[in-house]
């Protein structure tokens, strides 16, 4: 989506050969047989490029506005040094995979566990099943360039992913409030909790966070990518994200920053007020319960949540909610493998250590514990 504005006619012009320029090469001057004077190319010096899709020359006089398109970016990886990927790349697949089987395990235990077939499981699994779509968008692809070492991803699959990952990681925003308020009801209001949580209010609640995700995701993905991509292709990320690549656009983009943010900063922080509001009901319930083994056995069924919670806003708002300008390579790599990888790989855990029900249908499942 890349624009150009400059002097353009309707004859032709002489079509310039792809040329592939290194890292640290000057962009070099194409001049058309129809038009004397030498043309520089418009775009940024220093990063690796596609020539041919990048400057075009007038041919005549007239005017005519000319928007060409690059055709694919390319991903950094998880780093810029070749020795560093020999340990990278393990890690990445130990934990992935670590989170694939922990997340499946929660699935398969719930929905075999009659025990496990309450509002609170419900969404644990839905949750599972989130997190490990979120962390299979992302890292398959990004170990698959570290060890080619090719990071070429095309312009259509370098939309998609970004849409897909934005639409989980919002998902997943807008469930973890929901379980926030399943624990505020079960609190507050235990008499009244099966009533209210019924099997159709957990459905719908479910199913509203996955529309809003889409929703919320098809508006960044197009505010992204409607801005015009003339010049540097090099996304300094493992994966296509909105700061690394809004960047690489040719024109001002903090417009469509402003009005980004303003939208994550609605939508994203309503929710995690939600949340907030929720826990600080169940809090002052808490606290006046008489018995610190009351108040203890509580507070635990929240406690798994709470830190999910915590993890997840910090490192994505860490992300998000600060201008692409003033975006940093290492310091947004490691924001994300927090809140993209690490943090929905070690769900499983953290949900499991401290709760005798799952721990329980867990051994079951692959120990054949008899209850």
């Amino acid at each position: 989506m890349l624009m150009f504005l400059g002097r353009f006619t309707r004859s032709p012009v002489n079509r310039v050969r792809p040329t592939v320029l290194p890292r640290g090469g000057a962009g070099p001057a194409f001049q058309s047989a129809a038009a004397g004077p030498a043309h520089p190319c418009p775009c940024q010096q220093g990063e690796l490029y596609f020539a041919a899709q990048l400057c075009v020359v007038p041919a005549s006089e007239h005017n005519v506005s000319s928007h060409t398109r690059v055709t694919h970016f390319i991903l950094r990886g998880f780093s810029d040094v070749p020795q560093l990927r020999l340990v990278v790349i393990p890690f990445f697949l130990l934990v992935y995979t670590f989170g694939l089987l922990g997340n499946s395990s929660i699935i398969i235990a719930v929905m075999r566990d009659s025990r496990l077939h309450s509002p609170m499981y419900f969404f644990l699994k839905n949750l599972s099943f989130l997190d490990m779509s979120y962390t299979s968008a992302t890292i398959p692809k990004a170990v698959l360039i570290s060890f080619t070492g090719s990071g070429v991803i095309s312009y259509l699959e370098c939309v998609a992913q970004l849409y897909i990952f934005l639409t989980l990681g919002c998902t997943e925003c807008f469930l973890l409030t929901a379980m926030a308020y399943d624990r505020f009801l079960a609190i507050l209001r235990p008499l009244l909790y099966g009533t209210i949580m019924s099997q159709k209010c957990c459905v719908e609640l479910v199913v509203t966070a996955w529309v809003g995700g889409a929703i919320y995701s098809a508006f960044h993905t197009f505010n992204t990518f409607s801005l015009p991509y003339c010049g540097p292709n090099v996304v300094e990320h493992f994966f296509c994200d909105i700061p690394p690549v809004m960047r690489l656009s040719c024109t001002d983009y903090r417009l469509h920053e402003e009005v980004g943010f303003a939208v994550s900063s609605c939508i994203v922080m309503s929710s995690f007020a939600l949340t907030v509001l929720s826990y600080v009901g169940i809090v002052s319930t808490v606290v006046r319960i008489p018995s610190v083994d009351g108040r203890w056995k509580a507070f635990s069924t929240c406690s798994s949540h709470l830190t999910t919670v915590v993890l997840f806003y910090g490192t994505g708002s860490f992300m998000y909610l600060r201008p692409a300008s003033r975006y940093s390579a290492i310091q947004g790599r490691l924001a994300s493998v927090f809140y993209s990888v690490l943090t929905p790989s070690l769900n499983p855990v953290v949900y499991c250590l401290r709760n005798k029900d799952m721990k329980f249908a867990l051994q079951k499942l692959y120990c054949g514990r008899k209850s």
